[in-house]
């Protein structure tokens, strides 16, 4: 795990540890110290900070850039990136390569311990999670533009939960809905979002990216 901040490092690294699920193999205070760690340790999951000042990488979007990175040197190795920001921008520009194995927390989630470990769980298997406020944010503010058709109330509450990275037992359970009523919703979110009609967790990363996009 990657983070500039000392203390929120070693908190983190304590609390991931104390929940017996997570071994932390190293902690470092920068994007070049995190890419030596990995070719090094080679651990399944990385945790990184959007921010580590310094170094050769664009100001505030070192994690981002080093997500890259490491998904192209190390395609097996699943990435959490934390982050201040909510502003879907910053989670469009992570998954602007792809989504397998990539997930965009804000930091305020790391007090939240299942949500961290869900989100380390999920990249770990290859899955995609983003923060659930990034899309709650826009889903606010405006709706799907141009040629989608918009979505319905029932269709957002189900796109939220497709945040989550949840099954479509998952959302049903949270929702209070049968699961054929999930499917039906998750299906036509795909058609009015022009997306391949499909239950691969990175197609519906994929409808929750394409609804945010301006």
């Amino acid at each position: 795990m990657a983070d500039d901040h000392y203390l929120v490092r070693e908190g983190t690294r304590r609390l991931l540890e104390m929940s017996g699920e997570v071994a932390v193999v190293g902690a470092v205070g920068n994007a070049d110290e995190l890419l030596d760690a990995v070719r090094r340790l080679g651990p399944e999951v990385v945790i990184t900070d959007i921010r580590m000042p310094g170094g050769r990488w664009r100001e505030g979007f070192e994690g981002i850039d080093v997500t890259h990175r490491l998904r192209h040197e190390h395609p097996g190795v699943g990435v959490v990136v934390l982050s201040q920001y909510s502003d879907a921008l910053f989670a469009l520009e992570l998954f602007k390569h792809g989504t397998e194995g990539v997930a965009y927390l804000l930091k305020d989630r790391v007090g939240d311990l299942d949500e961290l470990l869900g989100a380390i769980r999920a990249v770990a298997s290859g899955g995609s999670v983003i923060d659930p406020k990034v899309v709650e944010g826009l889903l606010d503010r405006h709706d799907v533009r141009g040629e989608h058709e918009a979505l319905t109330p029932r269709e957002r509450d189900v796109l939220r939960e497709m945040a989550h990275g949840r099954s479509n037992g998952a959302i049903a359970r949270a929702l209070h809905l049968s699961v054929s009523s999930v499917e039906k919703n998750v299906n036509s979110i795909f058609t009015k979002l022009g997306l391949e009609n499909s239950a691969d967790v990175h197609r519906r990363v994929a409808a929750v990216l394409a609804y945010l996009k301006p």
